[in-house]
């Protein structure tokens, strides 16, 4: 009776531990899908922004003189930061498909922030930039993912050194010094590419805790992972741009 017994308590772990994984499965999917058409948003707009703010012959048109030469740039660049701010905290009450409308609106706004690198970059070296980040982004994505290894660690070290940046960048707006731009352009890579194997495993880990939370609170807090590792892969890409991107 005992190997009896022991048998169905060992059946029902075997069980439960095969349902948390299908889950996870299904979760990480939801995040990466949400994270990929956020993406997609913010290429299409940052194009078509381009497109509708220069003209053939290289010009900026009416709408590129707003947007880059007025101070509306400095509402342009700054909006997504304060979006970011304001979905965290509003999360909660939001409903499941609202928090993804402002996700994905989030998206927009930044694809109109970053048009700018289709004035001062060739399309080639976006593209490639581009590509030189996906596969960079998966291999640390998927090792955060994988590893047994705890970098939960990392993320006070990680956080003070966003932080940093977002300040040294601030700073140098007003001071253009290229040397500094260099020195935050490295320090960028080397903080967005452990951000992206600490956020992939914090992700995981957040499932693994809530697993048998309600679905619309899994549902938000996938939204959440998705506009984790978006960042993460926005900035990786800025930031690498900088050092491959070949200027028009």
């Amino acid at each position: 009776m005992a190997d009896y017994n022991t048998y169905r308590t060992a059946q029902g772990v075997g069980t439960r531990s095969a349902v948390i994984d299908q889950g996870l499965r299904a979760y990480m999917n939801r995040v990466y899908g949400l994270m990929s058409v956020g993406m997609l948003v913010t290429a299409i707009l940052a194009w078509g922004t381009n497109m509708l703010a220069v003209a053939p012959d290289g010009q900026l048109t009416s709408l590129g003189v707003t947007i880059y030469q007025t101070p509306l740039k400095w509402v342009i660049m700054f909006a997504p930061l304060l979006v970011v701010f304001g979905f965290g905290a509003a999360l909660n009450r939001l409903s499941v498909q609202a928090a993804t409308m402002v996700f994905y609106g989030f998206a927009a706004l930044m694809g109109i922030s970053i048009s700018w690198i289709f004035i001062a970059y060739t399309n080639f070296s976006i593209v490639q930039t581009f590509l030189v980040t996906a596969i960079s982004f998966a291999g640390l994505s998927l090792w955060g993912y994988t590893t047994k290894k705890d970098i939960s660690g990392w993320g006070s070290f990680l956080i003070m050194g966003v932080i940093g940046l977002i300040v040294a960048s601030i700073v140098n707006i007003f001071l253009q010094s290229s040397g500094l731009q260099f020195a935050i352009s490295i320090l960028g890579v080397l903080i967005f590419a452990g951000l992206t194997a600490y956020d992939t495993q914090n992700i995981k880990n957040t499932y693994l805790r809530m697993a048998d939370s309600d679905s619309s609170l899994l549902a938000k807090t996938a939204i959440m992972g998705a506009l984790q590792l978006y960042l993460d892969f926005l900035n990786l890409f800025m930031f690498l741009l900088q050092f491959l991107g070949n200027r028009e």
